[in-house]
């Protein structure tokens, strides 16, 4: 690698000197040197000549002295180490020069081995400096790239190095969140590729902006679907908390997405939104020429099939009691014990709702129906009836009813 250097000096024997000095290297295309007479004349160089590695500049010229040029170049923030070049008697001009960004100095008369040390010692510096600024500008790529894909927490862990993506998984606690758009597939048949591809890019951006803002990672999307964690890559301790916020803000922006495009004569299903707490295995899994960020066990489990068990209930967010009973101010309507299929303990289940929601009066009726359901009451039946009488549109309280009239007793739900 050859290594340019700018020359800054009046005296006219400086020149004949270096190049007799340094004829080895010069031939042997590891050093070239460029000739200034002062400070106006490098300048007028460096615009011409953008591969000067390093300045080699005497302090005392005509036109423009050395100090002159330092400031100079601060100005322009040209980021060249320049080696001043002054009498020892001239030391307090050699500090105003460290000062203003010298990287070393030598002084007069020249003793050239002593220069061509400090020549190598500075090359030694600028190449240090472009291999730092290389593997920023590596990183900073690293992560624009991975950002289109990961959240920014995933994005900086990934791209901060080769031991961020190694194969194997560790066990943390994780909030693990799924979401849905039902009708998709049906969808997929009936529109034009073209508009299909701007919906779900807009769905998909939207749905994964609201994530980001959360610091939640996404895990994976397949179509229109999204798995969500929190509390991975990077320790969360409110996890359930920031799960549950963001399954809110998701379901207010699907819902206000579908309108859109129900206005536009696009029959769009509603998204449904599963979320579960617990342990759960986490990281890199793949084989040598992919990975694939990814959570495995029953915690991420249990997550899909409560998003899968929207369906059942009509609702559209539903969430374990063990986010309920750790997401800080949590509110929201109980919707039953759930029986998963394969499993023995059943798990109660919420819908939450936001703040105002839960203080309404139909709120509160819903839960004074719900405790009647679990005691056995009979009377569960007339105060669902009346949930429903009231309002048409409670899919839940409706759930609960049909069950009700269909014999069905408790709170236990075989899902």
């Amino acid at each position: 690698m050859s290594t340019c250097i700018l020359v800054v000096d009046d005296e006219p024997d400086l020149e004949l000197l270096l190049v007799q000095k340094f004829r080895k290297q010069i031939r042997g295309g590891t050093l070239r040197f460029l000739f200034a007479r002062d400070g106006v004349e490098a300048l007028a160089v460096l615009a011409d000549h953008q591969d000067v590695d390093l300045v080699l500049s005497d302090i005392n010229m005509p036109r423009m002295d050395g100090l002159s040029l330092l400031s100079k170049l601060q100005e322009r923030r040209d980021e060249l180490s320049t080696i001043v070049v002054s009498a020892y008697s001239d030391m307090a001009n050699i500090r105003t020069a460290m000062n203003r960004g010298a990287y070393d100095f030598v002084t007069k008369p020249i003793d050239f081995y002593d220069l061509e040390a400090t020549i190598a010692k500075t090359i030694h510096h600028v190449e240090a400096l472009r291999e730092a600024q290389r593997r920023q500008a590596e990183a900073e790529q690293a992560r624009a790239s991975l950002s289109r894909y990961f959240s920014p927490n995933l994005a900086d862990r990934l791209a901060s190095g080769i031991h961020a993506v190694n194969l194997g998984g560790t066990r943390r606690e994780v909030a693990s969140l799924f979401t849905d758009l039902t009708g998709f597939t049906t969808l997929v048949e009936t529109i034009e590729p073209k508009l299909l591809g701007q919906l779900l890019n807009d769905y998909i951006a939207g749905m994964t902006d609201i994530v980001f803002a959360h610091d939640g990672t996404v895990a994976k999307i397949i179509g229109d679907a999204l798995h969500v964690l929190f509390g991975a890559p990077s320790d969360q301790p409110d996890h359930a908390t920031r799960a549950v916020a963001c399954s809110l803000e998701l379901d207010a922006f699907a819902c206000s997405f579908r309108e859109h495009w129900c206005g536009e004569g696009i029959a769009l299903g509603h998204t449904r939104i599963g979320v579960h707490a617990g342990p759960a295995v986490v990281g890199n899994f793949g084989g040598g020429r992919f990975f694939d960020y990814s959570a495995y066990g029953d915690t991420i489990n249990v997550a899909a099939r409560l998003q899968a068990a929207n369906k059942t209930f009509g609702t559209r967010v539903c969430v374990s009691a063990s986010i309920a009973t750790n997401a800080q101010h949590f509110c929201g309507r109980p919707v039953g014990d759930l029986l998963l299929r394969g499993r023995t303990v059943p798990i109660r289940a919420f819908e939450p709702l936001k703040a105002d929601q839960c203080a309404s009066a139909e709120t509160r009726a819903y839960v004074e129906a719900f405790e009647k359901l679990e005691v056995g009451d009979c009377d569960a039946v007339a105060s669902f009836a009346a949930l429903v009488g009231r309002n048409a549109e409670d899919r839940l309280a409706s759930f609960h009813l049909r069950r009700l009239l269909n014999g069905d007793i408790g709170t236990s739900i075989t899902v």
